[in-house]
């Protein structure tokens, strides 16, 4: 254990009054780190798929569950949990390297304004401890609602026996759901995560990653070097992966999908389970696809910087205005102008200076920026295949064909 790891775990991490118990060991090669509220009947279904892996590959890997619940959690949640611990302490897996931390009993629960961010926080600040720092460490984000494939270990490790791959994200495809409705609003929903997706590869940006709780894993210290995981209560992963990527590129693992549930959830304030609630329930959208149109103003505005990263604020911004009045709008309500005196005079490298930038218009800006511009002309099956024919596939027409072909470019097989 270096001496960054150690003064993150004084100064940083969240430790007491959570306590991983379980297995002992400290040698691991790999953690993976899974949220576990009221989970007693989906909990079983993920590490049964995770038993499903090479023993080889689970032999070097520790699995912590953290058994969460607010202060102020129904009394049906934690009566769940309670079950949960005690069905645990019962070693359910003797195949497995488990470990759990209980943040649901008196005393122990996480405070009202908490949430999944902490319970995350929590389990990887936990697996600090437990894992092999001579070995350059993998932190791996799980859900307890998310089934994973047979080969899910082997395509971890096998993309991270590479040195320079530092944080990754992994293939995903909900799970079916129970009612044609429901499956109806996954898909299109996921026909809008994978669009933008491929839009912002399209554009250039280095945000073009998705970010999904259950679908990441990075090196230790890379972990350690941003602060480690936020405590938010939804989102958490987006702003997590969004800091990684400020320091190191965000790759793709290949040849495994991770399932995430498709199921109802109210438990963060938005989310998969509370998009698709939403479609269901009111029959909205309560997304915005966002056209070609938008995704092109941001590949001009990115290439923009980069072929005049020594010129000044006032040159870009009236380039800027060319691209587009929303553009240059967004611009001056963010202060651009001091914001690129002032990179410029902190970083004298082009390579320095385009690094800083991107720093400065991350995945939060970026998302900000296309989400002013829309296109209420056409339906979100023209919106999709306007963006598709602008990447080279031609037309393709009917949600169903586009979004095979985006989850085939993304790492889905069929």
């Amino acid at each position: 254990m270096n001496r960054r790891v150690e003064k993150y775990l004084k100064s940083r991490a969240v430790t007491l009054p959570w306590v991983a118990t379980g297995t002992d060991r400290s040698d691991f090669s790999v953690a993976i780190v899974i949220p576990v509220l009221a989970e007693r009947d989906t909990l079983p279904e993920i590490l049964d798929s995770l038993c499903r892996n090479s023993a080889e590959y689970l032999s070097q890997t520790l699995i912590i569950l953290v058994i969460n619940n607010r202060v102020n959690c129904s009394s049906a949640e934690l009566l769940e949990n309670q079950h949960t611990l005690n069905w645990l302490g019962t070693t359910p897996y003797p195949g497995l390297n488990l470990a759990w931390v209980d943040a649901s009993s008196g005393g122990l629960e996480l405070p009202e304004k908490d949430g999944v961010g902490l319970a995350r926080k929590i389990g990887f600040d936990a697996a600090l401890l437990r894992i092999d720092w001579q070995v350059d460490p993998l932190l791996v984000s799980l859900d307890a609602d998310t089934l994973v494939d047979s080969n899910y270990l082997s395509a971890i490790f096998d993309h991270f026996s590479e040195q320079h791959n530092r944080v990754a994200v992994l293939p995903f495809h909900h799970q079916s759901a129970p009612s044609p409705r429901q499956e109806k609003a996954i898909r299109h929903y996921e026909l809008y995560l994978r669009s933008y997706l491929f839009g912002l590869s399209l554009a250039g940006s280095p945000y073009a990653f998705h970010s999904i709780g259950s679908a990441f894993s990075c090196r230790a210290d890379a972990y350690v070097r941003v602060g480690g995981m936020n405590r938010r209560c939804g989102g958490e992963d987006f702003y997590f992966l969004q800091q990684l990527a400020k320091i190191t590129a965000v790759n793709l693992v290949s040849g495994t999908v991770v399932h995430p549930s498709s199921r109802f959830s109210q438990r963060v304030p938005f989310g998969t389970g509370r998009v698709v609630q939403q479609q269901v329930d009111s029959d909205t959208i309560p997304f915005h696809f966002v056209p070609v149109a938008g995704f092109k103003i941001l590949k001009q505005w990115l290439d923009l910087i980069r072929c005049h990263v020594d010129s000044s604020a006032d040159q870009i911004s009236r380039h800027s205005l060319d691209i587009s009045t929303d553009l240059n709008q967004f611009l001056l309500e963010l202060g651009f102008s001091p914001v690129w005196k002032k990179l410029q005079k902190n970083h004298s490298s082009r390579e320095q200076r385009l690094a800083a930038f991107h720093c400065w218009f991350d995945a939060l800006r970026t998302r900000q920026l296309l989400t002013r511009i829309g296109d209420e002309s056409l339906s979100v099956e023209r919106l999709v295949a306007v963006l598709l024919e602008w990447g080279g596939y031609g037309e393709i027409e009917g949600e169903p064909a586009q979004l095979r072909l985006l989850e085939n470019l993304q790492g889905v097989q069929q």
